[in-house]
């Protein structure tokens, strides 16, 4: 049984291409479509050229449940994952697909968390409190930004001299060696249950 990622982002995609070069060549697990509501973002022309399909919509298309959902329905999503993505999600979505939309936040939730907390935003958050760790936390998504069941988070020591951007340089070290394993896990897992 195959099972088909879609993939959420707003940005430049770093974490959407490794998802996308990991899953590759897997067996059961692929990644079918790229959704975006920024039209000058990085991430669609890398996309492009993976041969991924791009969905761009807008505000109005993203809370219009029927067209949002009848969409996605197209590829027949496993797991929706956000990886990068800066929207708060709809409640619509939420309820149709629940325990299907998988979130990646740069850093330790419950700190960190909410409205605005995305991005270098989130580093500078993180030095400023003088935190002696930080980490990415992936996690379910609910109807509030940031609340949604943990799934996993890995973490690493700050040191004193840390910048915002080193803490962010070790933050997207951590996603790219284990956000696609994650996805691959709960993938997995999913269809033990099913």
């Amino acid at each position: 049984m195959v099972q088909n990622i879609i993939i959420f982002a707003s940005g430049s995609g770093s974490n959407a291409v490794n998802t996308c070069n990991y899953f590759a060549n897997h067996p059961t697990i692929k990644v079918k479509a790229l959704f975006c509501n920024n039209p000058k973002a990085g991430v669609i022309a890398k996309m492009e050229a993976l041969n991924i399909p791009v969905i761009l919509f807008n505000r109005a298309d993203f809370n219009n449940a029927h067209w949002l959902e009848n969409k996605l329905q197209r590829f027949e999503p496993s797991l929706i994952c956000l990886l990068g993505f800066l929207w708060k999600i709809p409640a619509h979505l939420v309820q149709a697909y629940p325990h299907k939309i998988l979130n990646l936040h740069p850093a330790l939730l419950p700190k960190f968390g909410g409205k605005g907390m995305y991005g270098h935003f989130v580093h500078e958050a993180v030095k400023a409190a003088n935190e002696k760790e930080s980490g990415i936390t992936l996690h379910w998504v609910n109807e509030n930004y940031d609340e949604g069941g943990i799934i996993a988070q890995f973490r690493f020591s700050i040191e004193p001299n840390d910048s915002a951007q080193n803490i962010g340089e070790k933050v997207q070290a951590l996603e790219h060696e284990h956000v696609p394993k994650v996805i691959e896990k709960v993938l997995e897992e999913n269809a033990i249950q099913h």
